[in-house]
């Protein structure tokens, strides 16, 4: 019986980590909504500040508005420190 509750606490917690894991992903992980911001594909070089400009005007209000919030992130910024200064730029 101890084995069997063992088992589905395991199974329980291995549950609840997963889907915590997948629910903290960052608006700036989504290349569809990045690409548009970078020169290149593996989105490493920031386009001119007037093409940047361009594709923040193109974003939804909602979607500014996560991306500037995961912007506020330390942990998040430090991975995407230059989008984030530029975006912080556009957006207030």
């Amino acid at each position: 019986m101890n084995i069997k509750m063992l088992a589905m606490g395991a199974i329980t917690l291995a549950i609840m980590t997963g889907s915590a894991l997948a629910g903290s992903t960052s608006a700036l992980d989504d290349p569809a909504k990045m690409s548009p911001f970078f020169t290149d594909a593996g989105m490493k070089t920031l386009k001119s500040e007037a093409d940047f400009k361009t594709a923040w005007a193109a974003m939804k209000p909602d979607e500014q508005k996560a991306v500037l919030k995961d912007c506020g992130d330390t942990t998040i910024n430090k991975a995407h420190a230059d989008f984030c200064a530029m975006a912080k730029m556009m957006g207030g």
